[in-house]
């Protein structure tokens, strides 16, 4: 693949939150445009939070000329200054170091919420359950010197849109399988797909065609087709954060609101009540809250929600993203009953699901999980390569702007420095000690971050 093909597969994989409003051409060719820019007027306008889309402490400060403060949480810094290095992580940021922002004060550094669940709930969770209570988790200051050719623009990394870059990455490294087991691996994914039909018909019904569905049925059949097409699961835990983030109205939602920042206690609180083993691991996979309890969930997470409005908002988006993140453009099929139930032909109109269902196989099939490291390196040498090309150094999650932000270790022009923070009783930090730390453009082994139960994890919990 040229640079070229490449330069559009990721510029389609981010969302460009400066230019949404600015009508464009459909590149899908059946309408899907002006679906998303209904839904992008929808979550603008019509909820109690929708401002904040646009208008947020995180974009303040990736579109200012400002040094840039970031937390990063770890407990493995004896390990990581015996390096000398730190290495990023895929996951949501794809190849970045996972941060969140910090707020520059006349007392010290204040943390965005996100910042401060990480380092005093979900960081300290993770400890605890490999059993060294005793240990603290470190946090570490990033001073970032924003450079007078970064990209001041806002494109945010989706990874609902990586499908169709899963799937020509692993076209490009499937010969590391032998014939057997790439036949085994496609017939896989066929057949997940394949007996997932009844929910992708319902999905795609309910977006192009407004059929009305009853919101339980909705819910029941995404229940049951989590564990056929685990994406699903990571695109309902977004959809649910979405409108908890949107549509709460308490205290301490409208007190953050005024700083800038959507409250990501809420989707926080809801993954970790509903699956507490997720401290640490963040399998969003199996993220599949059962139907008949999400209205106890919503009622315990935030009172001030509707749980019956929630349950029809999230039947509705769930089947848009399903539509615009799992489905090749302009092939969303009519008949299923005439799908040819073949890799190939189901790659023409399915390519984005089959490149997600692909990329979450090989991390257990055959022996490919021997190589899986090598898959999502050669997938941080495409974003780094684009990410430098567009001169954007801190990249963020563009799936919805919750406050995560990442550090691009590739950038040529990366001015930073590392300190060792010290919280004081005001819920502030303060740099106690500078670090001689240097950001590696090499990923860590998935097996050594808090994606897998390592001692040795170096990054904070990645989305």
């Amino acid at each position: 693949m040229d640079f070229l093909d490449s330069y559009h597969l990721w510029a389609d994989a981010h969302a460009f939150y400066e230019s949404t409003l600015v009508p464009g051409p459909d590149p899908h060719g059946d309408h899907l445009s002006a679906k998303d820019a209904a839904w992008q007027s929808r979550l603008l306008e019509e909820t109690p939070n929708g401002r904040l889309l646009r208008q947020n402490a995180l974009f303040d400060a990736l579109s200012g000329d400002r040094t840039l403060h970031l937390l990063h949480v770890t407990h493995a810094l004896e390990h990581i200054n015996e390096q000398g290095a730190l290495y990023p992580s895929g996951g949501c940021l794809v190849g970045s170091i996972y941060c969140a922002p910090l707020t520059p004060s006349g007392d010290g550094l204040r943390m965005h919420n996100l910042a401060s669940y990480v380092l005093h709930k979900e960081a300290p969770a993770f400890v605890g359950k490999l059993g060294r209570d005793g240990r603290t988790p470190t946090p570490l200051i990033f001073e970032i010197s924003v450079h007078r050719h970064a990209y001041r623009g806002l494109a945010g990394i989706d990874y609902l849109r990586l499908g169709t870059i899963h799937l020509q990455i692993y076209t490009h490294l499937e010969y590391l399988l032998s014939k057997t087991e790439r036949h085994h691996l496609r017939e896989a994914v066929v057949s997940r797909v394949k007996n997932s039909t009844a929910f992708l018909a319902l999905a795609t019904a309910i977006t192009f065609h407004g059929a009305p569905v009853a919101a339980d049925q909705f819910l029941r059949l995404l229940d049951e087709a989590i564990p056929r097409l685990p994406i699903l699961g990571y695109i309902y835990f977004e959809a649910l954060a979405e409108y908890l983030m949107l549509h709460s109205t308490s205290d301490r939602t409208r007190q953050l609101a005024e700083l800038g920042e959507f409250n990501n206690w809420l989707y926080k609180e809801m993954l970790f009540a509903s699956f507490p083993q997720m401290a640490g691991k963040f399998d969003l996979a199996k993220f599949r809250p059962a139907p008949d309890e999400l209205d106890a969930l919503l009622a315990q997470i935030d009172p001030t929600v509707d749980a019956t409005h929630a349950r029809r908002y999230l039947a509705e988006r769930i089947s848009h993203l399903v539509a615009s993140r799992l489905f090749t453009p302009g092939q969303v099929p009519e008949a299923w009953h005439h799908t040819r139930w073949e890799f190939d032909s189901l790659a023409a109109q399915l390519g984005p699901l089959l490149g997600h269902l692909i990329h979450r196989e090989l991390r257990t099939f055959g022996r490919y999980p021997d190589f899986y490291f090598y898959f999502d390196q050669h997938k941080a040498l495409q974003a780094w390569n684009y990410w430098n090309h567009m001169d954007i150094a801190t990249p963020f999650n563009g799936t919805f702007p919750k406050g995560e932000i990442g550090i691009n270790p590739a950038y040529p022009d990366l001015d930073y420095r590392i300190w060792r923070a010290e919280p004081d009783g005001k819920g502030l930090l303060h740099p106690a000690e500078q670090l001689d730390l240097t950001i590696a453009p090499r990923l860590v082994d998935i097996k050594y971050t808090l994606m897998r139960n390592s001692q040795w994890a170096q990054p904070t919990v990645p989305a």
